[in-house]
């Protein structure tokens, strides 16, 4: 099969287009014809080493996949050849076919186009999770998101507004925060992107929020301003650590301490493997949402496989509003 591969540490320029071999279905899993493929920051880290996981090379990006089940492994009860699938990988899903467990497997609502799938369960999953369990979001809060227009964040503006939140979009240009308005955002704010005085921008941010301050905060970019939006925090809040294209944060340990609030660890990844039942229950609680038209994603750019590692540049460069997504085979996506 064709595929886009990783054949040494480092940047998307690395990648190749190369022959790999067919996976082969063991127990448990079943393998997935790929139709399209979501791109999303880990792709960047695994390529560079950078991340938890580090795959043997040759080995092909790509974590979130949409496409039709073409065989099933012993063991698998609930999936059949033929079923249209969202899965959920740690590699490997840039490439004409992908093996995927069973257990992280979402059958795709039925008017749902693959390019969507592919660029749905990694930012809503994340996001959901983010705000469902871990900050167990209630109506009337307020919630700032950083990051506000990128795969995650504009989920995280959607749901918000669903689970009944007040929603304080932040990103880094007025045509960024103008999409996390059209997603539901009920008011923006624009941070700069270099020089950043965490004290002045957490003046900024606080007047956004109110005297009450954040009850959330949904942190997916990390760096300085991380301890700017700490620093609005409302007394018993939760800072939810998503993500860090920005950098990792460093963070005074005093500020949680004179806020009252919680920093609080969001690792989607490790959630569906170690807690099977609770995310399956949260996908079918995500495709409900889908199908009443709550929540969709925002397909920034469609790519055909042979220009995957420019998407994972783009990525990179934070230029992206919504999801980019590699089209990896025919037929058409519906």
């Amino acid at each position: 099969m064709k595929a886009l591969l990783s054949v040494a540490a480092g940047g998307p320029d690395n990648l190749v287009i190369g022959d790999a071999p067919e996976p082969i279905a063991g127990a448990g899993q079943v393998v997935i014809k790929v139709r399209a493929c979501g791109v999303n920051y880990p792709d960047a880290l695994i390529i560079s080493d950078q991340y938890q996981y580090k795959p043997q090379r040759p080995f092909s990006p790509g974590a979130e996949v949409a496409g039709e089940v073409v065989e099933v492994g012993s063991g698998v009860a609930d999936l059949v050849i033929g079923d249209r699938v969202i899965a959920m990988l740690k590699w490997g899903g840039m490439a004409e076919l992908a093996v995927a467990e069973a257990t992280h497997c979402i059958r795709m609502a039925e008017n749902m186009p693959f390019e969507e799938g592919a660029a749905f369960i990694m930012g809503y999953g994340t996001s959901y999770y983010a705000l469902k369990q871990r900050a167990m979001v209630k109506p009337g809060d307020t919630m700032l998101i950083l990051g506000a227009s990128g795969g995650v964040g504009l989920a995280a503006v959607e749901l918000g507004k669903a689970m009944g939140a007040r929603v304080i979009a932040a990103a880094s240009s007025d045509e960024k925060v103008q999409i996390a308005l059209e997603h539901g955002a009920d008011q923006g704010v624009v941070y700069p992107r270099n020089e950043i005085d965490p004290k002045a921008l957490a003046a900024t941010l606080k007047a956004a929020c109110g005297p009450g301050g954040a009850d959330i905060v949904y942190d997916a970019v990390g760096g300085p301003y991380s301890e700017a939006a700490l620093r609005c925090m409302a007394w018993n809040g939760r800072f939810l650590v998503v993500g860090f294209p920005a950098g990792v944060a460093r963070i005074p340990l005093n500020l949680p301490l004179l806020k009252g609030c919680s920093v609080v660890g969001v690792f989607y990844g490790s959630f569906a493997e170690r807690e099977v039942e609770e995310s399956r229950r949260n996908n079918e609680e995500l495709m409900a949402l889908y199908r009443q038209g709550l929540i969709r994603p925002q397909i920034h750019a469609r790519l055909p496989l042979d220009k995957a590692g420019d998407a994972i540049e783009a990525l990179m460069s934070r230029s992206v509003s919504g999801k980019i997504v590699v089209v990896v085979s025919e037929p058409q996506l519906q």
